[in-house]
């Protein structure tokens, strides 16, 4: 992970930056209403492309992680409140895929720093699919072995995947055409 006695004073500004923007990306979202538990497209996903973008794969992964236990001590930073309990929800999988999708993101876009929409499209899809298969699989195995609310396969994928998939990939889209002139911005302060 992160040397945090190597982070300068930049870097732990933009840390915690990522981090609060992450958290104020869990109020701008929408409720889709599906069982057992409601799914919340929000913003988060795409502050969290940004911080992997910006900020490069290991400090992006180590925003997501304040941000994470910001929430987990009961700040009411996530989607649907905060605290310990949320361990046990089967949607907190998405939120630790975050972090795997920080990383992802930046450690690939990173390989070529100037690369173009593409190459930063294709670092974001990557983080995508680490975020998805994260948050599947948590659901799932939560679901089914910790809560007892049995779901197969098939709702998990319908509700957890197929039904935001397409928003959160223009998300990507998005962040991915953003990311060169942030990189650029924050390189030249």
């Amino acid at each position: 992970m992160v040397d945090v006695r190597k982070l300068t004073i930049k870097d732990m500004a933009f840390c915690g930056l990522f981090a609060a923007l992450i958290g104020v990306g869990a109020f701008i979202k929408i409720s889709i209403p599906v069982e057992p538990f409601p799914m919340h497209f929000t913003l988060q996903f795409f502050f969290v492309l940004l911080a992997g973008f910006v900020l490069g794969g290991r400090r992006a992964a180590l925003s997501v992680c304040i941000y994470l236990f910001v929430g987990l001590t009961g700040i009411p930073v996530f989607a649907a409140g905060g605290g310990p309990a949320y361990l046990v929800r089967p949607t907190f999988g998405f939120l630790v895929g975050f972090v795997f999708a920080a990383y992802i993101t930046g450690a690939i876009s990173l390989k070529r720093k100037n690369g173009g929409v593409g190459w930063n499209l294709f670092a974001a899809f990557w983080g995508m699919m680490a975020y998805y298969f994260c948050g599947v699989v948590y659901f799932y195995v939560i679901s089914n072995y910790v809560i007892s609310m049995p779901v197969t396969w098939g709702v998990v994928i319908v509700n957890c995947f197929l039904i935001t998939a397409a928003e959160d990939f223009v998300l990507c889209v998005l962040a991915a055409m953003l990311a060169k002139r942030l990189r650029r911005a924050v390189d030249t302060m």
